[in-house]
């Protein structure tokens, strides 16, 4: 709203993602157009975007899937040559970044989760939106208060959606320890990716990116067993994500079929998430590597 998106204008957007992502561009009556995602990172195609652009398109929504940067370059060349907006959807990935720059700082704006389970999380529901442009700036301010550049004065109409001071104390305390946070995950990940990449499809990390591994998602046709398998064994895991976007109930007014975005129904199918947060010991991190191996012995 605050980039002027209105009714029936188009947002291109991945369908590989939490449903946040299209749902805000439905929310506000604009149309999730979605774009298929590359096998291996799992963020959008940028190979693929200029088809989906229309002369309603207003906006590319990259997402930062799993903690690693979408590739920007293209993404923000594409944009420029069609006078389109950048929104980055960071949720998954503050501290990230694409070729020594983090992210969040390549579109117009970006968009932060502080989500509990997030790498930099409040104690409950909280969040951010990041901008360089000083009247965007004045304008969020102003939407997060109802509208309200001055009090009780409403330019417009806008939301209760203010950060409250415990939750900023909160977050303000652990932000100083973000990177030791994150490289801690980078090192469950290497520990991973050592005792695992003969068994499953690791995460692919492009050279030039810096992941913060918000998840460590690996991929196999075995997915639901090995879940299974891992679960009697005492470890949790997670499925991010079991469906598009474009298959979910609530988007089925888009009239997508099955089919129509093939990379991103294959990962659905495959993918699996390790635990990865950063209090891991390496003793847990071992367990878990000696059980999928187990699995696989036996499979």
């Amino acid at each position: 709203r605050a980039l002027g998106v209105t009714t029936d204008d188009e947002v291109i957007t991945t369908p590989f993602t939490f449903v946040a992502t299209a749902e805000v561009i439905a929310m506000i009556g604009a149309k999730p157009v979605f774009c298929d995602i590359e096998p291996k990172t799992m963020n959008i195609d940028h190979t693929l975007i200029e088809k989906h652009i229309t002369d309603k398109t207003r906006v590319l929504l990259p997402v930062h899937l799993y903690g690693q940067s979408a590739d920007m370059d293209p993404i923000l060349a594409i944009a420029k040559k069609h006078n389109i907006a950048v929104v980055e959807d960071m949720a998954q990935a503050v501290g990230a970044q694409y070729k020594g720059k983090n992210v969040g700082t390549f579109g117009a704006t970006a968009c932060i989760s502080f989500f509990p389970t997030k790498n930099l999380s409040a104690l409950g529901d909280a969040g951010m939106v990041l901008t360089s442009d000083d009247v965007l700036a004045e304008r969020l301010r102003a939407m997060r208060v109802h509208g309200a550049a001055k009090k009780y004065y409403h330019d417009f109409i806008g939301y209760n959606d203010r950060l409250d001071a415990v939750q900023a104390a909160f977050l303000s305390v652990k932000l100083n320890y973000l990177d030791t946070w994150n490289e801690r995950r980078r090192e469950i990940a290497r520990q991973y990716d050592d005792g695992l990449k003969t068994l499953v499809q690791i995460p692919f990390i492009h050279p030039h990116n810096v992941s913060v591994y918000h998840q460590y998602t690996i991929r196999t046709q075995k997915r639901d067993a090995l879940r299974d398998f891992l679960t009697q064994k005492g470890i949790g895991t997670s499925v991010h994500y079991p469906l598009g976007l474009h298959q979910q109930k609530a988007f089925e007014y888009l009239r997508y079929r099955e089919g129509d975005y093939p990379e991103a129904e294959k990962a659905a199918r495959e993918v699996l998430s390790l635990p990865i947060q950063q209090d891991l010991s390496d003793e847990e991190v071992d367990y878990v590597i000696a059980s999928i191996k187990e699995f696989f012995s036996r499979s």
